[in-house]
């Protein structure tokens, strides 16, 4: 990458740098030094959150600051985040004069290995969502609604002093849980329903990532053998993520247990995802990814069955990469829970 300066936009990059977790931010580096730059809403808030680094404020477009912190710097060729910056962004920063050099990746990279502070902050999210698990599986009752079932472990995940949530929580009853991604409904909880949930929460910009299945009276004995079938997978898996382990290993080793089992084309989805300050992100477990697992990352590992119209299981659980083995971190049991 041949440039004087780098462009970051990415507002997960920017805190993961700087340690700002505003909305707006922007930080210009170079090899000795940088900028950061942020409008007038966030004076205050950055001055406290970036005190070691250069400040500098503006208002209306960007594009304006962007050439005068590029002038302060002497910075002429500028690297920029490819995948974050928009088009539209990409021409206003062209019109300032200053050479614009796609890159990929160069901070996700860093972001990959977790230390010690970051994974304090993971363990704490895991914390409350594993609270909250407890709480709502003493609420769920036949009757109650999806969107109902939703709220209230939303609210327990909240009142346990999580900054907000990971993402939308996805909670299905019955039939609705064979679609992965399930937006909840008015749909009512029955006797012998399965109950898929997935949900999570943040601590200082870390996200939780967690889905546990369970049943409201006894399910039947088919979706209770899909259960177990995705149990064991989920355990090959977990085993399977081990330093320098590929994706594409990690999520085999689960895979052909499901294959095997005779639902591999129920499983519609890759195994798992990198996860930190978001939700999504490197590296990924899935058939052909060749990603490898460095020690320190954190992945999750969330194989599931969908069967249309009948129903679906999928067990997660966030896991750290070491050099004895996965680190499961803070989880409730994988048994199936019949409430």
């Amino acid at each position: 990458m041949e440039a004087e300066a780098f462009l970051i936009t990415s507002q997960a990059n920017v805190r993961y740098l700087t340690g700002f977790s505003g909305s707006n931010g922007q930080l210009i580096v170079t090899a000795d030094g940088g900028i950061f730059l942020t409008d007038g809403r966030y004076v205050e808030q950055s001055r406290h959150e970036v005190p070691d680094i250069r400040r500098s404020f503006y208002s209306g477009s960007f594009s304006p600051a962007f050439r005068t912190a590029c002038q302060e710097l002497g910075a002429g060729r500028v690297a920029f985040e490819s995948g974050h910056l928009t088009y539209q962004a990409y021409l206003d920063l062209s019109g300032t004069g200053v050479s614009l050099v796609p890159a990929s990746g160069e901070v996700e990279r860093l972001r990959l290995v977790k230390d010690e502070e970051e994974r304090k902050c993971l363990d704490a999210a895991q914390a409350i969502a594993d609270e909250a698990f407890e709480a709502i599986t003493a609420l769920l009752a036949e009757g109650m609604t999806e969107r109902q079932a939703a709220l209230a472990l939303d609210v327990e995940l909240q009142r346990r002093d999580a900054d907000g949530l990971s993402f939308d929580t996805i909670l299905a009853f019955g039939e609705n849980a064979a679609e992965p991604h399930h937006r909840p409904t008015d749909r009512p909880l029955r006797r012998g329903d399965l109950v898929k949930m997935d949900f999570g929460c943040v601590v200082k910009g870390y996200h939780s990532d967690m889905t546990r299945t369970v049943a409201l009276g006894e399910p039947p004995a088919s979706m209770k053998d899909v259960y177990e079938v995705v149990r064991r997978a989920q355990e090959a898996g977990v085993q399977a993520v081990r330093p320098g382990v590929s994706g594409d290993e990690a999520d085999r080793a689960a895979r052909s247990v499901i294959e095997e089992a005779g639902f591999g084309e129920a499983f519609r989805h890759g195994l798992g995802h990198g996860v930190g300050l978001e939700i999504h992100e490197g590296p990924s477990l899935r058939r052909g990814g060749n990603d490898r697992l460095p020690e320190g990352t954190v992945v999750t590992v969330e194989p599931g069955v969908y069967l249309e119209g009948v129903g679906g299981v999928r067990i997660e659980d966030m896991v750290e990469v070491t050099a004895l083995g996965p680190r499961v971190i803070p989880y409730v049991s994988k048994q199936l829970i019949v409430l």
